[in-house]
């Protein structure tokens, strides 16, 4: 299955309904197709469930639910994969650092299979070899041609063969976007902490929509806190169930010395540098692990909607 021909499907279909999801498609002189979902088009709710599943190369469901944090309504989003580490880990991580003159923009989606630089790849492989490329830039500035071309040189394709969707963090598709990785920052989690992805069968989990911050740097705050004091993972996996209780016990976020303050305080704290912080932190803040061949389940972890109230509303527990 390429991630990259799966991928481009979906962003046919979306091009076809550009005007339902509030999203502009234009082709970029000397490159190639560029997918505003939230620098200029207003986007929205809708553009972010189909920016979340482009970076999940459509190998997983999207979608949001009433919930609430403390009695106030807050929506969560939802996401339910059958190929987890295709999906999250080969595609959604965003594990690349994109950097052309002053365009800087980390990616994510399957284009990053295709360039396939990351040592993570040597582990999960879903290296892959296509004539197209798909991907998903959080950034507040077009790519223009220069980045263009600087992806085909390392994507080995023609610069009219890839397809960038762009939203910066402050927008609401941007914030659906990267509250839908739940799922995928457990799997980091774990890969980091020794365990065998291969064992893990099926994953859904959720995490609430944060109100809209005022700047890039709230939104990232509270998107980030999102998934470290709000998500909800679970994981339906295979093997013995020891393993499971020794490192499953050290997935959920409050394992970090860096636990228990809104992320933006501790990312001004840190100057502002992620590599900083405490990498235990970026973890969901509860796990479960269903076990389908013991019949087992193992929970660790729990929300903390102190810290979200505090993040999201300004207000105490």
């Amino acid at each position: 299955m390429s991630l990259n021909l799966h991928a481009w499907q979906l962003v046919e279909q979306a091009l076809r309904t550009t005007g339902r999801l509030r999203i502009v498609a234009r082709d970029v002189e000397g490159g190639g197709r560029l997918i505003d979902c939230g620098i200029e088009a207003p986007g929205g709710i809708e553009a972010g469930v189909f920016l979340a599943r482009l970076t999940l190369a459509d190998l997983a469901s999207v979608s949001v639910t009433p919930s609430d944090l403390g009695g106030t309504p807050c929506p969560r989003i939802v996401v339910a994969t059958d190929h987890p580490i295709a999906a999250c880990m080969a595609s959604q991580y965003a594990g690349w650092q994109i950097s052309v003159g002053n365009f800087f923009a980390m990616g994510s989606g399957p284009f990053r299979a295709l360039y396939g630089k990351e040592d993570l790849y040597d582990d999960i492989g879903h290296r892959e070899r296509t004539d197209m490329a798909i991907g998903c830039l959080e950034t507040r500035s077009f790519p223009e041609r220069e980045v263009f071309s600087y992806l085909a040189d390392k994507l080995r394709v023609a610069p009219a063969k890839i397809s960038l969707a762009v939203a910066p963090t402050a927008s609401l598709a941007g914030s659906v976007q990267v509250v839908a990785r739940s799922v995928e920052t457990a799997l980091h989690k774990l890969h980091a902490v020794g365990f065998d992805l291969g064992r893990v069968v099926s994953g859904f989990g959720s995490a609430p929509l944060p109100p809209p911050g005022k700047d890039d740097l709230a939104s990232l705050g509270r998107t980030n806190d999102a998934v470290l004091y709000g998500a909800r993972v679970n994981l339906w996996v295979r093997g013995d169930d020891e393993s499971l209780d020794e490192l499953g016990r050290r997935v959920p976020s409050s394992t970090s010395r860096d636990y228990g303050e809104p992320f933006v305080e501790t990312f001004k704290r840190y100057d502002r540098d992620f590599y900083k912080i405490d990498p235990d932190l970026f973890s969901p803040a509860e796990i479960t692990f269903h076990n389908s061949e013991t019949g087992q389940s193992h929970h660790f972890g729990a929300q903390n909607l102190e810290v979200l109230r505090r993040s999201f509303y300004g207000a105490e527990g």
